[in-house]
């Protein structure tokens, strides 16, 4: 697979570069694209081709912010309009613009975000500001739950985000997500799938270090919505893959389950790096009355050093009959990712009933 950083290749940043000449006063098209593809340009990772990309526009701006802002908004304004669409990752150089020479001027800043999170989020960029002044940005984000554009308001949730991946930390909040809640419960019937999903994921993210808090909150939720429903489901699926016994009560299932895995089979015992697990099993409900059961299966990774770690995934969460029986089949990759790295070694897979192991098989894998 082509490494994502090479989306930004010639054709496409000389396509930048024809819409800035068109939109900023004095910008040297030429002078850019040298700048950019200067020496060092191949061996830069995709977050230093961003960096590179938005150190260079500012070259060619004069250089105060409250000035050059506004051409910045003329600049988004057109590549949205080149672009046809919301939200694409490819013009996170704008973003990361207003972060590296935006945070000393806040209000201009933050208004900026406004225009700039619907050609390409802002959730990376608004962090620092944060982290300089949480109470006054949180209350700005608040007030964008109540915006008419999605992803405005998407940017409430997910840049407040405590463990948002591949971003600055917030460790304040990390510790202490008061101030992300109001904006939550703003949020939390938003028609949007695209917001609602965010907001799942900060709760999900808030469950890690404050288990407390998002029991509660469900508590509190519980029952408001259809929608908000699915978000406290999402939000607590961490929870919920640990077996916390609460939150299983909370969603009609039981943390003794009564129910029987049986069969599981791999279709190979050992496989290579880059290729499948396929497995197989059977699950029967002993239970006497109609039970809620969350199926899911749990890959215990070798790790470099010797070292393991555990991953779950849901396969599915129905109502059984008594004495329905159930067959599965599935399969995993084992395909190198951004996310994960695979190693040589002995690897198991287990089957999880609500939470609980009923079944587990070790297999080998090779490089």
């Amino acid at each position: 697979m082509e490494p994502l950083k090479n989306m930004y290749n010639p054709a496409f940043l000389q396509r930048v570069a024809d819409v800035a000449t068109a939109s900023i006063k004095g910008f040297d098209s030429a002078t850019f694209l040298k700048d950019v593809f200067a020496d060092g340009w191949e061996q830069l990772e995709l977050k230093q081709r961003i960096r590179r990309i938005s150190t260079v526009l500012h070259s060619q701006l004069p250089g105060k912010f409250p000035a050059d802002v506004k051409q910045l908004l003329n600049f988004t304004r057109a590549l949205h309009k080149m672009s046809g669409r919301d939200d694409s990752f490819l013009y996170m150089f704008v973003p990361d613009y207003i972060e590296q020479y935006g945070t000393a001027h806040v209000q201009e800043s933050l208004a900026a975000m406004e225009t700039v999170t619907i050609l390409s989020s802002c959730e990376f960029a608004i962090r620092p500001f944060i982290i300089e002044d949480k109470v006054a940005v949180l209350k700005v984000m608040l007030g964008w739950t109540s915006h008419e554009h999605a992803s405005v308001r998407r940017l409430a949730s997910e840049g407040c985000r405590p463990r948002l991946p591949w971003a600055m930390a917030l460790p304040e909040l990390k510790k202490d997500p008061s101030l992300i809640l109001p904006i939550l419960d703003k949020l939390k019937n938003d028609p949007s799938e695209f917001v609602r999903k965010s907001v799942a994921n900060n709760l999900n993210d808030i469950a890690k270090d404050n288990q407390a808090v998002l029991l509660a909150l469900t508590k509190k939720w519980m029952g408001s919505s259809k929608n908000t429903d699915w978000i406290l489901k999402h939000g607590c699926r961490t929870l919920l893959k640990k077996a916390d016994v609460t939150a299983l009560q909370m969603f009609g299932l039981s943390h003794e389950p009564q129910s029987k895995v049986d069969n599981l089979k791999l279709q190979h015992n050992s496989l290579k790096i880059g290729e499948h697990l396929h497995f197989s099993f059977t699950l029967t409900s002993e239970s006497t009355v109609p039970a809620a059961l969350r199926v899911e299966y749990a890959i215990t990774y070798a790790k470099a050093n010797d070292k393991q770690s555990r991953k779950v995934f849901k396969i599915t969460e129905n109502t059984y009959q008594p004495g329905q029986v159930a067959r599965f089949s599935r399969k995993q990759s084992f395909a190198d990712m951004t996310t994960r790295k695979h190693y040589a070694g002995a690897h198991s897979i287990a089957i999880l009933i609500n939470g609980q192991e009923q079944a587990g098989i070790e297999f080998i894998v090779t490089s």
